[in-house]
């Protein structure tokens, strides 16, 4: 049994990984743990998270020693944010642990890219080469090697599995930029309340025009420049992205279906709907991407949704740890 601690264990994404871990038949919930002045240090996890209550009643401790931590773990989550992702991660990854890091701290090595996005200079050059991105469909081999997992972001996964097996045979005219529109419910802001995710405040908006973090992750990884516009929707959970292509001249609708089902026919987390479109409804509570689509001249409508805190975090986290181990892939995601 792989003795396994949450940091973070707090908020919406440290419950849904406590929740997942507990169920895993390798896996043994070793801590829980949130930053030493938390408030919410020394209560039961299940006490913020009632779905929990009588699976999952263990306490959130202060990190106080990460040294003592460290020596009673073998698999660390980082569910924390950015900047503190890129303080502790190497000092788990000296101990010894293998580190699954659910923050943008080690996705993307490109130059000013976290100053310019997230507001802080990279000191982990070494662990930025190391590091495997954790899209897990598309990067296995390096996620079965790697020490360090940066799991993909939540718009950059469902916009990712929606254009890759298109631009992986070559079918698409990338001189014109795909479109991604997608929208997120509010709990991809976290489990702290503020006034932009208030459910008596949200109305359906774009946010981060042409500025957002996620646009250069998803470029970068695809290959090809993109035009990504965020929103925010007045819901729980989940995303819908809705891409919008240019194929190449001549490519066929049978083209495309053969291009989407050779990248997933072994997939057990993406099913295809085809000209059925998807909704957040359809995958809410799961650890899958639906995607469907539609072709028009040289033209291709793409449409993927996935629960942001599961296949847009935690659940594609369980998944790289299962391909990391060599376990079932879909161990304890349902």
């Amino acid at each position: 049994m792989l003795k396994t601690v949450i940091i973070g264990a707090s908020g919406y994404t440290g419950c849904e990984l406590a929740f997942m871990v507990q169920k895993h038949p390798e896996l043994t919930l070793a801590g829980l743990y949130v930053s030493a002045n938390s408030i919410d240090a020394g209560k039961p996890i299940s006490a913020l998270h009632g779905k929990l209550l009588g699976m999952v009643d263990m306490p959130l401790q202060p990190l106080l020693n990460l040294e003592e931590v460290a020596s009673n773990a073998d698999l660390v989550f980082l569910a924390t944010a950015h900047e503190v992702s890129h303080d502790l991660a190497p000092a788990f990854l000296a101990k010894g642990c293998q580190v699954f890091d659910l923050s943008g701290a080690f996705r993307v090595k490109a130059d000013q890219f976290y100053p310019q996005y997230y507001g802080f200079e990279h000191q982990g050059e070494d662990w930025l080469d190391k590091a495997a991105y954790g899209l897990a469909e598309w990067n296995k081999a390096a996620i079965k090697q790697s020490q360090l997992i940066a799991v993909a972001g939540c718009y950059p996964t469902a916009a990712q599995l929606a254009i890759k097996p298109l631009l992986d045979k070559g079918l698409l005219d990338t001189s014109q930029w795909p479109v991604i529109n997608a929208t997120s419910g509010v709990s991809g802001a976290g489990i702290k309340a503020t006034n932009n995710n208030s459910f008596c405040q949200v109305s359906l908006k774009p946010y981060g025009v042409f500025s957002h973090r996620h646009q250069p992750e998803i470029a970068h990884h695809l290959g090809c420049d993109v035009i990504f516009t965020p929103h925010l929707g007045n819901f729980k959970r989940g995303i819908l992205a809705t891409t919008t292509i240019k194929l190449n001249q001549g490519v066929t609708d049978s083209q495309v279906a053969a291009a989407f089902h050779s990248a997933y026919a072994d997939e057990d987390c993406v099913r295809l709907t085809g000209s059925m479109m998807p909704s957040i409804q359809d995958v809410e509570n799961t650890p899958f991407c639906n995607i469907g689509w539609q072709v028009s001249g040289q033209h291709i409508i793409v449409v993927s949704a996935i629960d942001n805190l599961l296949k847009g975090a935690s659940s594609q986290a369980m998944q790289c740890v299962n391909i990391h181990y060599g376990f079932s892939e879909m161990t304890a995601l349902i």
